[in-house]
């Protein structure tokens, strides 16, 4: 394609957005809906309001292409953990790509960014966990997930457990494999060739479904289908168990305090592998590296990404435990891989990110500082709210329980409507806050100031607030 005098200046790198920022806001809108498709949205109506389109982001803040300052109680996608602009990544990919911008790590070669990278994971996650494969999603991670495990059992000499469990309103990608291993029925209601052997057991979620039980009995309760289910199937069946610590599209659902232990107390009974999907809770959201070392629980695969980068470029990866990756190590070909498994310019800027995280102690932080402030902030904020059921989150991350009458723990009957309706508050008030359904989420970027933190927790009540008033119950 060749460009005009015009047409180059316009390509060339500025120095801001700003300066590059050469279409109305109704242009890109124009643009946008004539030739984008967007994930997991209703096209038409999305192009008949128009998208909101970001063209700059500075810390904790974005800017729109109106020059509306919002700020991104969400860290991007759950991701962006040390904040926008951070030179020190920009400049790794920068001299990466100068260096070496791509080099495949197939045929016996590797590269330098990729054995830093695997270096520094080895030291960041607890002691078992020695080797890492790479891709690029949390998605792709968790397709890798399954390809691991099943050729641990080849390897053992069991080739007949197959099952993988995961859990009813679980998120783990939007591939075929992530979305089948993942438990929302109505991603698989657009997805009718699904991966076999995959099954499914119930959420643990003592909010919307505890009853009469107590938070202790009903984890212990949901954890214990577990055990159900692989009698139902066959012990010798059963490969292993995948689950968030905590779930995070499907509500910020914390379990209760006794169901990671009894998680992981059936799969070592029965002789299953326990996979922790950290794509989300992982480099530092709970003020620990990893989630599941905030659960007290040991799992033998953990799936990686987001916070990895965080957000900087696209990158996954799998961490191994050193028995399962012993398996696969001394048991020839593993006959799985990416072309961009390992990208230098992506290692590169997972090892600048970690940098950050470590040298910076941005996690020590979150656990001690901004962590407890946010979660103090939030319950003192919500408590007695005529519409907040409950606050559940630790760290840097929390969900908001929508719920007609809170005491009760009675829902909203149009709940998933309510959480739109206060979304779409939220963003009207320069605040990105999701919604799943009736819980409203933040996770904000983990540099994140107490100051900072008081106009999100103040936004969300506004936004709260008119909900509850739009509902005539405030």
């Amino acid at each position: 394609m060749r460009y005009t005098t015009e047409e180059v200046a316009y390509v060339q790198p500025a120095a801001s957005v700003q300066a590059t920022q050469q279409r109305t806001t109704a242009e890109y809108r124009a643009l946008d809906a004539a030739h984008h498709i967007h994930p997991f949205s209703d096209m038409g109506s999305l192009n008949r309001a128009g998208s909101r389109v970001i063209v700059k982001a500075k810390g904790v803040y974005l800017w729109d292409s109106d020059g509306n300052r919002i700020i991104d109680g969400m860290a991007g996608l759950w991701c962006v953990n040390v904040g926008y602009g951070r030179r020190e990544l920009s400049d790794a990919a920068f001299r990466q790509m100068q260096e070496l911008p791509f080099y495949n790590t197939f045929f016996k070669t590797t590269h330098p960014p990729v054995i830093e990278l695997s270096a520094l994971l080895a030291e960041v996650t607890p002691e078992p966990f020695n080797h890492f494969f790479y891709c690029n999603s949390g998605s792709e991670g968790n397709d890798t997930v399954l390809r691991i495990v099943h050729q641990y059992w080849a390897t053992q000499g069991r080739k007949q457990k197959k099952y993988v469990i995961s859990r009813r309103n679980g998120y783990h990608g939007s591939t075929i494999a992530g979305g089948t291993l993942g438990g929302m029925g109505y991603m698989h209601e657009q997805m009718p060739s699904k991966v076999e052997h995959i099954a499914h057991i119930d959420q643990p979620y003592w909010f919307g479904e505890g009853g009469d039980m107590t938070p202790e009995a009903f984890g212990l309760a949901r954890a214990r289908q577990l055990e159900t289910k692989i009698l139902e199937l066959g012990a010798d069946n059963v490969a292993a168990f995948i689950g968030e610590p905590f779930q995070g599209a499907g509500g910020v659902i914390f379990p209760p305090s006794t169901y990671w232990r009894e998680i992981q107390r059936i799969c070592h009974q029965y002789d299953i592998l326990l996979v922790a999907d950290e794509v989300i809770g992982g480099f530092g959201r709970t003020g620990e590296w990893f989630a599941h070392q905030h659960f007290g629980f040991e799992p033998d695969l953990i799936t990686l990404a987001k916070g990895l980068t965080s957000g900087y470029v696209p990158m996954g990866a799998v961490g191994l435990h050193d028995r399962v990756a012993k398996a696969i190590i001394d048991n020839g070909d593993f006959n799985h891989g990416l072309t961009y498994s390992g990208h230098p310019v992506a290692a590169a800027v997972a090892v600048a990110n970690l940098r950050l995280l470590r040298d910076e102690k941005i996690i020590e932080r979150v656990r001690n500082e901004t962590g407890p402030y946010f979660q103090q902030c939030l319950r003192e904020t919500f408590a007695n709210h005529p519409i907040v059921g409950e606050i559940a989150g630790t760290g840097l991350v929390a969900g908001i329980q929508l719920a007609q009458d809170p005491k009760a723990r009675r829902r909203f009957e149009n709940g998933g409507d309510v959480g739109t309706i206060c979304r779409d508050f939220c963003f009207n008030g320069g605040l990105i806050m999701r919604a799943s359904g009736d819980r409203m989420l933040l996770s904000p970027p983990l540099v994140i100031t107490k100051e900072e933190i008081d106009e999100v927790v103040l936004k969300a009540k506004k936004a709260i607030d008119a909900t509850a008033q739009q509902q005539g119950l405030s």
